[in-house]
C-alpha cells in the first residue's frame, strides 16, 4: 500500500481565476489559451510536493513545515463549473478530497460559488477559500509570487484596512450560510472554522500561503486510510466525454485507486446501462502540465496508478456519461457489469412513492441533484439521466393525484425536447428547467407555495366565515319583504348568501345584499358599518329589533373544517366569533 495525492477541486463562479491560479503553481498559462479566457473543459494536473516546496520555499521555513509534509503532491482538478464538480462520484461518496472555493474578493460569494458551496457541504469536503483579485485592493503594493504574510506587513494602513473591510463583507456572507470563517492567519480551530486566503492570481500573492493551508487542512482532514492506496484493479470515474482531432472520442477520467493498463477492458455506463470498452491508449500530461491543453507534448504511457487524471481512447467510449464509475475488469467481467449497474441504479431513482421528476444530463449532476432536493425535503419519484421523456410526463401526472405540488419535472442541465414540452403543457405538467441547481430549486419552491396558496385560498373560499352582527338603532330602512338595515359588523366578516340566526338558535333570514354608499359591497370585516338587505320569514320589531346581535349560522361541516384544518387561516376577531357562537349554539340543544 502506498499513498496518493489529494484529489483537490477548485471550483467558483465564472471569472473568478481558478485557471490562473493554477497557472501560477503551474508556471503554465493555459487561461490565456481558453476562448476569452473562460474554462471550457475540465482540467486535471498533478503538482509535486517538490515543486510546491520550490514555490513556497521562504514560507515553508517560517512556518517550519519543511520534512514535514508527507503527501507526494496533489491532483488539481480545475473545473468548467459546478456541474463539473458534481461529476467527482463514488458510491456514497465524492473522490475529491478536499475543495478550493475561489471567490472574487471585490464581489464575494455569487451565484455559482453558492451553488458550489452547497455543493461541497453536501458531500462533506473539508475547503479553503482563496480570496482572489488581492491585487485589486486599492492602494495595494504587489510583488511577484510573494506570500500573502510577508506582502501584508508592508502594506499602507489604508490598503489594509480595506482588505480588511473586504474579508469582513465576506465573513459575514458565509456567516448567513452557517459557516464560520476568518482570514486563515487567525483562525484559532480549523475543525470549526474555515480559512480563507487572499491571493492574487495576476501577481501571484498568497498562492504559497494557499498550497500551505491546503497541504495543513489535507494532513488533519483526509485519512492516511482514505489516501492509502493498492496495486489492484483500477478504479476511476469519468470525468469528460469529447472529441479530439486525430483520436476520435476520448474519455478524461481520474483514477482514485489502483492502476489501469493500456489494454485492460473497462467497465463503465452509458444512458442504457453499463458497457465495456478495450483501452488502446493512455495519455497523461507531464507533472506540472494540465491535461485539457498542454504547452508540453502528451506522454503515451503504459500504465497509470491513482490518483491521476488520464485520457483514455478505445473504442465505444463514445457511449459513456460524465460521472459514471470506471471499473477495470481484471476478473470476472460479470461481477464488473454488476457492480457499475448497482452503483448506476442507486443514482437513477423509481418507486411508487409520491414525489417530483429530476432529470439531469450525467450521473454526477443526477446525484448532487437528488442529494440536493431530499436536503431540500423535496421527494424524489423517478430520476434518470438525459432529457425529460414522455414517460417522466406519465409519471409526473400519477404523482400529482397524490400531492398536486408534485405534478412537475425539474430538468438539470438538459434541453427539453419539444414534444414533451407540448405534452406536458396539454397535461398540465410544470417543467423548471435551468443550469444553476439551487434557482431550480427555488423556482420549484416559489411555484409549490403559489400553488399551496391558490389551492388553499379557493378552499377557504367555499366555507362560511365566523361573523357577529349588530342592527344599529336609527337606520331602519325597510322593516319586511326584505328587511333593510343598517348594521355594525362586531367581529367576522359577513358576505352575501350567508344565513343569519338569534342568539336563541332561530333563523332570522339570508343576507341578500351588502351595500355602502348606495354601491354592492362583496363583504364587510370588523368594524364596518354597511347597509344589508335580509331576505325571510322577518319583521323589524317583531322577530328581531334595533340593537339586536345577530350570528352567521355556520354549517356543521365547516364548522369541523376550520377547527381542526384552517383555523390558522381565521383572524383573531374571526377565531372570537366562532368561539362565541359555538359557546351559544350549545344552549340550543
Amino acid at each position: 500500500m502506498s499513498v496518493r495525492a489529494p484529489i483537490a477541486v477548485v471550483v467558483g463562479h465564472v471569472d473568478v481565476g481558478k485557471t490562473l491560479l493554477l497557472d501560477k503553481i503551474r508556471g503554465t498559462a493555459v487561461a490565456y489559451r481558453e476562448p476569452g479566457m473562460i474554462t471550457q473543459h475540465i482540467g486535471l494536473s498533478f503538482v509535486p510536493w517538490q515543486a510546491v516546496e520550490r514555490f513556497a520555499g521562504p514560507l515553508v521555513d517560517r512556518m517550519r513545515l519543511r520534512g514535514r509534509i508527507w503527501l507526494p503532491g496533489f491532483l488539481f482538478v480545475d473545473t468548467p463549473g459546478h456541474a463539473t464538480f458534481s461529476n467527482l462520484r463514488r458510491r456514497g461518496g465524492s473522490i475529491a478530497d478536499l475543495a478550493v472555493l475561489v471567490v472574487d474578493i471585490t464581489s464575494g460569494l455569487e451565484e455559482q460559488g453558492v451553488e458550489s458551496l452547497n455543493l461541497i457541504r453536501a458531500r462533506g469536503i473539508p475547503f479553503v477559500i482563496a480570496a482572489n483579485k488581492l491585487d485589486r485592493i486599492y492602494g495595494w503594493k504587489s510583488e511577484e509570487n510573494r506570500p500573502f504574510l510577508f506582502a501584508v506587513e508592508g502594506q499602507d494602513w489604508h490598503a489594509v484596512a480595506q482588505l480588511e473591510e473586504q474579508i469582513g463583507k465576506l465573513i459575514d456572507q458565509l456567516s448567513r450560510y452557517g459557516i464560520e470563517a476568518d482570514r486563515y492567519d487567525r483562525v484559532r480551530d480549523f475543525a470549526t472554522q474555515v480559512p480563507i486566503v487572499p491571493t492574487s492570481a495576476v501577481t501571484g500573492e498568497g498562492v504559497a500561503d494557499l498550497l500551505l493551508v491546503l497541504a495543513g487542512v489535507a494532513q488533519r482532514f483526509v485519512s492516511k486510510e482514505r489516501l492509502a492506496v493498492g496495486g489492484g484493479p483500477a478504479k476511476g470515474v469519468v470525468m469528460e466525454v469529447r472529441e479530439e482531432k486525430g483520436l476520435g472520442t476520448v474519455v478524461d477520467a481520474i483514477i482514485y485507486d489502483g492502476v489501469l493498463r493500456r489494454g485492460d477492458t473497462v467497465v463503465t455506463a452509458g444512458l442504457e446501462g453499463p458497457m465495456t470498452a478495450k483501452v488502446k491508449m493512455l495519455i497523461v500530461p507531464k507533472p506540472l502540465d494540465e491535461m485539457r491543453d498542454p504547452e508540453d507534448r502528451y506522454r503515451y504511457v503504459e500504465e497509470v496508478r491513482a490518483a491521476a487524471g488520464v485520457r483514455l481512447v478505445g473504442e465505444g467510449l463514445d457511449k459513456a456519461v460524465p460521472g459514471a464509475p470506471l471499473l477495470v475488469a481484471a476478473g470476472s467481467l460479470e461481477e464488473a457489469l454488476k457492480a457499475v449497474g448497482e452503483e448506476i441504479s442507486s443514482v437513477k431513482i423509481e418507486s411508487d412513492r409520491e414525489g417530483v421528476v429530476a432529470r439531469a444530463d450525467t450521473f454526477g449532476t443526477l446525484e448532487s441533484m437528488v442529494l440536493f432536493l431530499r436536503q431540500s425535503g423535496i421527494p424524489v419519484r423517478r430520476a434518470d439521466v438525459g432529457p425529460p421523456s414522455r414517460r417522466d410526463v406519465v409519471e409526473a401526472v400519477l404523482s400529482r393525484r397524490r400531492d398536486p405540488t408534485y405534478g412537475v419535472i425539474l430538468a438539470f442541465n438538459v434541453k427539453v425536447p419539444q414534444d414533451v414540452e407540448k405534452e406536458a403543457a396539454s397535461a398540465g405538467v410544470k417543467i423548471v428547467a435551468g443550469e444553476i441547481l439551487y434557482k431550480i430549486v427555488d423556482e420549484y419552491l416559489r411555484w409549490a407555495r403559489e400553488l399551496k396558496t391558490k389551492a388553499l385560498e379557493a378552499a377557504v373560499s367555499q366555507l362560511v366565515r365566523p361573523c357577529i352582527i349588530q342592527l344599529l338603532p336609527g337606520y331602519v330602512f325597510r322593516r319586511r319583504d326584505p328587511v333593510i338595515v343598517g348594521i355594525r359588523v362586531v367581529k367576522g366578516t359577513l358576505r352575501p348568501g350567508y344565513a343569519l340566526v338569534r342568539a336563541d338558535g332561530r333563523e332570522v333570514g339570508v343576507v341578500k345584499q351588502i351595500q355602502e354608499h348606495g354601491k354592492p359591497k362583496e363583504q364587510a370585516s370588523v368594524g364596518e358599518e354597511v347597509a344589508v338587505s335580509i331576505e325571510g320569514d322577518v319583521t323589524v320589531g317583531r322577530q328581531i329589533k334595533e340593537g339586536d346581535y345577530l350570528y352567521v349560522k355556520i354549517p356543521e361541516d365547516h364548522i369541523k373544517q376550520w377547527l381542526f384544518q384552517y383555523k390558522d387561516q381565521l383572524r383573531g376577531d374571526e377565531k372570537e366569533a366562532l368561539d362565541e357562537y359555538l359557546r351559544i349554539r350549545r344552549s340550543w340543544k
